[in-house]
């Protein structure tokens, strides 16, 4: 259903096409219930009654609830705007020309038709018993005709007197019975008459009376209609007679009728469907107040009608009419009346079912109070009384922008609340097109926060490039989200104390995260710029953890041609911005670091662990034994040999990898280059750069100052231990600067020893001209 109303929604964008929408949500739940019914029928035992599931009861109140949304706003956007002034009628001869008219100009009434007439429908999706087995009957009450024609000679009579005719009136007037099994056909019937009536199904109710028998009951229930001569209009021909529609005496049937609902000698269903069409609401309420809220709404507005179309015609007709009694206009209300009275209802059913969320929301849209509606929908938003289920959300959902595109007005913010919530349940199915499309119907911060927790989701390569992707279909700042959602999985702070780096230099599962999180700015071009700010970001945050191994993977990020796309991007290197210019140089600079890191790693492994043993001391007893002994002293030595040649190379490759950092061009390492272009002195993230890549040449220059004294030192290379001092002496680049006082000593100190070890070896201790060479 969620996919379904998507694409619904997406077919139907314009206000004019809003009511083929609704159609087809309906369609799709009418399916939808189709296919729960028949699959449930499968499952479900033989002779086993099946009972709705909550979400199953759900989808047929808001298919429902639909219906009486298309019917109500239909009437007030469309009829109720091309509802020009009407004129006030004359007094006329017609009933049916006042209530035409009537109907024509007030719009309140025309609801409460609909209103009825949606009730009604309601009720005929309910499988309802028919009297079959009374069709094509030719006379009433035949139990009791039989008896009374067969006296003491019938197997099953009654043994109580009979009526003794069998005219309509006869066991009221007689004070006597009829049979049993009539008595029993009779209350049937009855009851199978009123349920027509309830499911707005007259014709059918006066052909199941005239099926039984009971024509004249047929014709009882025709009394109500309203009388209309079109003979007396002035343009008809006088040669000719029109029929008569409608009961001319009317007000005499509608008096007796009511009297016939107020009697205790009638049956409390033939006193009801009497009611119903008289406006006697204490006869309908006998028999529905055991039922559902939708019956006494059913009953209660109904009467509503009645009073106000008995009360126009009155006021408008040339005839006079018999009085009606107070309790029949006492009886009129106000919809706002009714809904109180179904709250405070004597029976709990009906008044706990009207705080159902699908009879509230009805409520509010036959009122046509959305504002009301929208805080109480807030509430249950933020309360824990009404659990709000998905189907709930997705119809909540699509209700808000029901009511956007016709323009109706009502709180935004709690229709903003209401389709974040979905898109939190959309989140969890993990479709990228229905979060994206609900995201952007909301305001640009809550799409920022809500997409972004989307994309936290994804993990997936494919994935993700999908979700941008749908994100820009449906018009999300999808750079602006993706920026966002990598500083935020950036700063996020882990809730155990791993801030350090483990011992063995594996990532946490946090560190894996944000490094994942950069991949979403690889996927456009223009973004390869935020690309590198980001990943510079997240590289200063490793490094300051000394964290190498994490440092690497996130520099392993960003693709092999970004700076060729960067430099595409913006046409030549004059027109790169500042941000973009120091983002480049910044990269170099942890290239460089990261090469030297690693080079020396190489360096290291290939020092300690590459070097040959020397074979083992044995006791020679014999020739053979000394030819292999001298063999294995021969290819030691050529080992070893090839061994100090390789390291030889190698520590002068490691050493230039460890100068690139100390003299790295220009300014020196993460010493950013003045530039003539606008550089931002007040925002926060310059600010914190400027420190944290301080912080890290404080940190790193030292240790590529000792482990390049270390280099030397273990290759003998004593001499370049004095041309290090040189270096870090230099006014030009003042790496001393960025050294402790307490480590600048210590690390002098080493090249001081280094300078007493050349003396002791009777070599120049300051560095003459062929060791600078």
């Amino acid at each position: 259903l969620c996919e379904e109303f998507l694409h619904v929604v997406q077919r139907h964008k314009n206000a004019t096409d809003v009511f083929e929408a609704i159609d087809e949500l309906i369609k799709s739940l009418d399916e939808t219930l189709v296919q729960i019914n028949n699959a449930a029928k499968q499952l479900l035992p033989a002779g086993r009654e099946r009972h709705l599931h909550a979400e199953e009861m759900w989808l047929n109140a808001e298919r429902d609830t639909w219906r009486l949304m298309v019917c109500l706003y239909r009437d007030r956007m469309v009829t109720q705007k091309q509802d020009s002034e009407m004129d006030d009628l004359p007094l006329v001869n017609s009933e049916q020309t006042i209530i035409t008219h009537l109907y024509g100009g007030n719009a309140n009434l025309r609801e409460y038709q609909m209103i009825v007439d949606w009730l009604e429908q309601m009720t005929l999706h309910q499988n309802q018993a028919d009297l079959n087995h009374y069709m094509a009957r030719t006379v009433e009450w035949e139990n009791t005709l039989h008896q009374l024609l067969e006296v003491g000679q019938t197997a099953f009579g009654s043994g109580r007197p009979l009526v003794k005719s069998l005219d309509p009136d006869a066991p009221i007037r007689e004070k006597r019975p009829l049979h049993d099994l009539d008595v029993e056909d009779q209350m049937q019937l009855a009851k199978q008459v009123f349920l027509d009536i309830r499911q707005g199904r007259l014709k059918e109710a006066q052909i199941k009376c005239e099926n039984y028998g009971q024509a004249w009951k047929a014709a009882l229930l025709e009394g109500w209609r309203l009388h209309h001569d079109p003979n007396y209009e002035g343009e008809n021909d006088f040669a000719t007679r029109e029929s008569i529609e409608g009961n001319p005496r009317r007000d005499l049937w509608k008096k007796f009728a009511w009297q016939m609902a107020e009697s205790r000698m009638l049956d409390p269903y033939t006193k009801a469907t009497i009611g119903s069409l008289c406006g006697h609401l204490d006869s309908m309420v006998e028999v529905l107040s055991e039922h559902s809220w939708n019956d006494m709404l059913w009953a209660y507005v109904k009467i509503q009608i009645d009073i106000r179309v008995e009360s126009e015609i009155r006021s408008h007709c040339i005839k006079s009419y018999l009085p009606m009694p107070d309790r029949y206009w006492n009886g009129k209300k106000s919809l706002e009346q009714i809904f109180d009275a179904l709250e405070a209802h004597k029976n709990v059913r009906i008044c706990t079912a009207a705080k159902d969320v699908d009879k509230v929301i009805q409520k509010y849209i036959m009122l046509d109070d959305i504002p009301e509606l929208m805080r109480i929908v807030d509430g249950w938003l933020e309360g824990t009384e009404v659990v709000l289920i998905p189907q709930m959300l997705r119809f909540l959902t699509h209700f808000v922008m029901f009511l956007r595109q016709i323009g109706k007005t009502f709180q935004e913010d709690v229709g903003d609340r209401v389709i974040k919530r979905y898109v939190e349940y959309l989140i969890t199915l993990g479709a990228s097109h229905m979060v994206a499309f609900y995201t952007a119907a909301l305001p640009p911060n809550m799409q920022l926060l809500l997409y972004s927790r989307f994309l936290d989701t994804v993990t997936d390569s494919l994935q993700r490039k999908q979700a941008l992707e749908d994100a820009y279909n449906f018009g999300l700042d999808v750079p602006t989200i993706t920026v966002y959602t990598v500083e935020r999985c950036r700063m996020t702070e882990s809730e155990t104390d791993d801030s350090a780096p483990t011992a063995s230099g594996t990532l946490t599962e946090l560190d894996e995260r944000k490094i994942l999180s950069l991949e979403w700015l690889t996927f456009y071009p223009e973004q390869r710029g935020e690309l590198l700010w980001q990943t510079n970001t997240l590289i200063r945050y490793f490094l300051a953890r000394r964290s190498i191994e994490a440092a690497r993977k996130t520099f392993a990020v960003i693709p092999a041609d970004t700076m060729e796309l960067i430099f595409t991007h913006y046409g030549s290197k004059d027109d790169i911005p500042c941000r973009e210019e120091v983002s480049i140089r910044e990269y170099l600079c942890y290239q460089t670091y990261l090469a030297a890191i690693q080079g020396y790693n190489d360096w290291s492994h290939l020092f300690y662990n590459g070097r040959p043993k020397p074979p083992a001391v044995v006791k020679i007893s014999n020739f053979t034994e000394r030819v292999t002994s001298e063999h294995r002293e021969e290819t030691y030595r050529k080992e070893l040999a090839n061994w100090e040649e390789r390291i030889g190379e190698v520590t002068t490759l490691t050493r230039d990898l460890l100068y690139n950092v100390l003299l790295f061009p220009e300014a020196g390492w993460l010493v950013d280059t003045d530039t003539m272009k606008p550089v931002p002195d007040d925002d926060e993230d310059w600010l914190n750069r400027a420190v944290q890549m301080e912080n890290l040449r404080k940190l790193c220059i030292p240790e590529i100052v000792l482990l390049l004294h270390q280099l030397h030192t273990l290759t003998d290379r004593h001499g370049e231990n004095l041309l290090l001092a040189d270096v870090l002496s230099s006014e030009s680049r003042k790496l001393y600067s960025v050294f402790p006082k307490h480590k600048l000593a210590e690390t002098l100190t080493k090249i001081a020893e280094s300078s007493l070890t050349l003396m002791n070896n009777r070599k120049d201790p300051f560095v003459g001209d062929g060791a600078k060479k």
